[in-house]
């Protein structure tokens, strides 16, 4: 299943902008799918002469508005991407910023508080279990109201809670784009700081410009990138992505994984059937094979290798999982 973010921010900001430029979709679906660029991928591509060159992808959510009934739509997301607007000169954005972070824990609290009345209406059967779970809502609910996100929380949070204030959270500007030495300045993660609106995107620019061909759009830019691939790549950054390949000559395609997973669980990432039947992993070096110039060559010079179900994979291993159903 890929990963999910959820665009949230205040009245025309330009969240349906931002979803425009990152999925090349108009947003009256309100989901769609954000490509990650790799040049690794195509490099991959040409190496294997492959007919189809897909790359990994985020599933993006959009919510038209806040308040909890809306933001509650996000609660299964992985992260999140506020826009906010620094295009009117009517906005603050890191105020901005701030009463969003504000919505989200009304949002939170109102979720605790509405699980606490159902809890507590059934733990009146004397189920201790239920029981204790009023006792952690109840003091949940006291650590929400003392202003403090679910992030804070120093004690386990109930699992059915899924709540928004302990998600990653991007902020972006939809502004005049920066300079090229604050742009660089500012893709410096540990130069940021936490509570700070990341860039100056011009939105709408981008949303116009996702609707031509990769090659008009390159063409316009006068070859350079989208400012969307630095968003999507903090976005991987962010939630600690890898990227591994699949690489033949029907298709080629990049997958996103979070770093730590294992060799079963890439295998569940490209197909159920492929991690059910899973016998072993034949595993290269994206960069071998690139200079190897074929998947035979790199076996010849003993640079794949094969790996079980445990094996850890390491961002930019391409993999063929032998399997049998």
């Amino acid at each position: 299943m890929a990963l999910e973010v959820g665009i949230v921010g205040l009245p025309s900001a330009g969240k349906s902008m931002l979803f425009e430029a990152l999925t090349g979709a108009r947003a009256s679906g309100e989901v769609g799918m954000a490509a990650i660029p790799d040049p690794r991928l195509g490099q991959l591509a040409a190496v294997v002469q492959a007919r189809k060159v897909t790359p990994a992808a985020v599933r993006v959510v959009e919510v038209r508005g806040t308040g909890p009934a809306l933001l509650g739509n996000l609660r299964q997301v992985d992260a999140l991407l506020v826009v906010l607007d620094g295009f009117s000169g009517t906005r603050v954005p890191d105020d901005d910023l701030e009463t969003l972070k504000l919505e989200l824990l009304v949002a939170d609290r109102d979720h605790v508080e509405r699980r606490l009345e159902r809890v507590a209406k059934q733990a009146k059967s004397g189920d201790a279990s239920l029981r204790k779970e009023v006792e952690a809502l109840e003091k949940l609910l006291v650590h929400l109201d003392a202003g403090k996100t679910m992030a804070e929380y120093a004690d386990e949070l109930p699992p059915e809670l899924e709540p928004l204030t302990s998600k990653p959270l991007i902020a972006i500007t939809n502004g005049p784009a920066a300079s090229a030495g604050d742009q660089a300045a500012d893709t410096r993660p540990e130069d940021r700081p936490p509570s700070a609106a990341w860039g100056g995107i011009d939105l709408k620019l981008e949303a116009e410009l996702a609707e031509l061909s990769d090659e008009e759009a390159a063409e316009f830019r006068g070859g350079g990138e989208s400012a969307l691939g630095e968003v999507v790549r903090r976005l991987a950054e962010t939630l600690d992505l890898i990227t591994f390949f699949t690489a033949g000559e029907k298709e080629t395609r990049a997958w996103t994984l979070r770093r730590g997973q294992t060799a079963i669980e890439a295998a569940e990432t490209i197909h159920s059937d492929i991690a059910r039947g899973f016998i072993r992993c034949e595993v290269i070096r994206w960069d071998d094979l690139v200079a190897a110039g074929s998947h035979a060559e790199a076996s010849r010079a003993g640079k794949q290798r094969l790996e079980g179900k445990t094996y850890v994979i390491a961002d930019g291993d391409v993999l063929n999982i032998r399997f049998n159903i």
